[in-house]
Formats: C-alpha cells, structure tokens, sequence
C-alpha cells in the first residue's frame, strides 16, 4: 500500500526517501545545523531541513561551490521551480518535501523568492561598499526571509514572529559580515555601507579598507547595531509561545557570544580571529534551549 511508504503522521506527508533525501543535503553540508533542528517535532524538523537544502542549493550556486555554466541563469531557474512548486508540481525529492513543507505551514512564495534574489546579489561582481538601503536589502533577503520561513515552521506564524525574523535575521547576518571582513575582502567583497566608510575615511575598496584606521569606528557602530537587533529580537521571542522560540534563542545564543568577542578585539586588525570561549557559547545555547 502506497501509504505504508509514507512518513508516520507526526511527520509530513512524504515518502521516507524524499525525507532522507533532504536530510542528506543537511547533513552533508557540515554544518552544526542538523544538530540544532534535533530540538523540534518531527514534522517542525522535517520542514526546517527542506527549507535549509533550498538554501543550500542556491547558496551553493551563489558561491560557485555548484559547478553551473552561468550562476545567473542557473537562479532564475530556481524562481521558475518555486513557482512550480508552488503549484504544486515536483520534479523531485526537495520539491515533494518543499510542497508538503508549504502546505504544512503555509509558507510564502515570497520568502523564497527573496533568498533567491538575495543569492543574485552576490553573482556577478562582488559586493564593495553598498549603501544602507542596498546592504539592509541583502540582509533582509539573505537572512530575515529565511527567518520568515523558519518561523512559520517553528510555530510562530504571527507579526511578533515576523518581527523575531526581521530582528533575528538582521542581528546574525550583520555578525556575519564583521566577522568575516579579512575573509570576504579575499573574494573582493566589501559589505561595509558606504556612508559609514566614508564617514570615517575609510577606502570603498575591499583589501584597502581592512587596515584603515578608522575601520574600528565603522565596525563599533554596526556592533551597536546588531545588539539593538538581538535585544529587539528576544523582546519579540517573549511575546510568541515559548515552545516555538526555541530554535530562534538558540540561533541568538549561538551567535551573541561571537558579536561578543568581535567587539573586544575590535577592528584594528580583522585578520586576528576573535576568541569565543566553547564552553561559555555551549552553556548560553543549552540555557536558551531548556526554557
């Protein structure tokens, strides 16, 4: 009977091939992510591993680690298959999971259209120097719509939830680029905003800007404004059902102590990589976790 291939009820409505599939792709990417989602319900779970493969797989694209004869071309076939799928036609595996994924949780074509065009930015010629309204986009797009899907998975498909996505997904990708100025300025790339690097004289040009002297001050200023993002984030986690939030406090916990280490280093030598104590980061993920 075609059903008795089918994952049990509490979980979506697949074949355990497609399952596994999906789960393949979130395993074989290396990350701790697979680990993390081991908190939710089966079904919860399941949905966050197919929305994390369709991220993979246009990341992928984005950084050339999918070998593609023209990375452009190759994502606006990816807006192409989200509007199939969201017809509700697969080709696939990642489509069956992704359709009983969107149908579970009612999650927007939008949101997945966004992290495409977010990945199209970063095609082409590198990113130096965007102004604020272009890097807010990028953050949006490359993170907070990924939030939008992720909490709709979670549980929490209310405006405090959107605002977690928005606040949550801003705060990480804004650690992210600190982090990864020395490692981005390699590739040529410069996410810095413009009126910031020219407020403090420092170089629109990716290897040029890392030992400005005023790259501290820039670095200062958009620390301050990833905090203001995770404390505005965690107020917004207090008014959505607790049980949902965990995933998110987790990703918070994870990513806090990271901001945390940057700002004592600084920014006068990004090549130095800040210290992160494990165990601190291993005890603020756990207690974010248990409540």
């Amino acid at each position: 009977m075609a059903f008795s291939r089918l994952r049990a009820h509490s979980g979506l409505a697949c074949a355990q091939a497609d399952l596994d599939h999906v789960e393949q792709i979130v395993t074989a990417s290396g990350t701790s992510f697979s680990k993390g989602m081991r908190i939710l319900p089966a079904k919860r779970r399941q949905a966050m591993f197919a929305i994390y493969a369709f991220c993979r797989e246009v990341d992928d694209i984005a950084d050339g680690d999918t070998v593609v004869e023209d990375p452009a071309a190759a994502l606006e076939d990816w807006h192409t298959r989200v509007d199939r799928i969201f017809t509700g036609e697969a080709r696939d595996a990642l489509d069956r999971v992704l359709i009983a994924a969107i149908n579970a949780f009612d999650l927007k074509t939008a949101d997945f259209h966004a992290v495409i065009d977010g990945m199209a930015m970063d095609t082409g010629a590198p990113i130096v120097a965007p102004d604020e309204k272009t890097l807010d986009l990028y953050c949006d797009r490359v993170a907070s719509a990924v939030g939008r899907l992720s909490v709709r998975a979670f549980g929490a498909p209310t405006p405090d939830g959107e605002k977690v996505a928005f606040h949550l997904g801003r705060a990480l990708q804004l650690t992210n680029i600190l982090r990864d100025i020395s490692e981005d300025a390699s590739r040529g790339r410069l996410y810095l905003p413009k009126e910031l690097l020219e407020r403090f004289s420092v170089p629109l040009d990716a290897q040029e800007a890392l030992y400005a002297h005023g790259l501290d001050g820039v670095g200062k200023i958009l620390a301050k404004r990833a905090r203001d993002h995770f404390s505005l984030a965690r107020r917004a986690m207090a008014k959505c059902p607790s049980s949902a939030m965990r995933p998110a406090r987790m990703m918070a916990a994870s990513y806090e102590p990271i901001l945390n280490a940057l700002e004592r280093r600084g920014w006068r030598n990004p090549d130095v990589k800040p210290k992160v104590s494990k165990v601190w980061r291993g005890l603020r993920t756990l207690a974010a976790c248990a409540r």
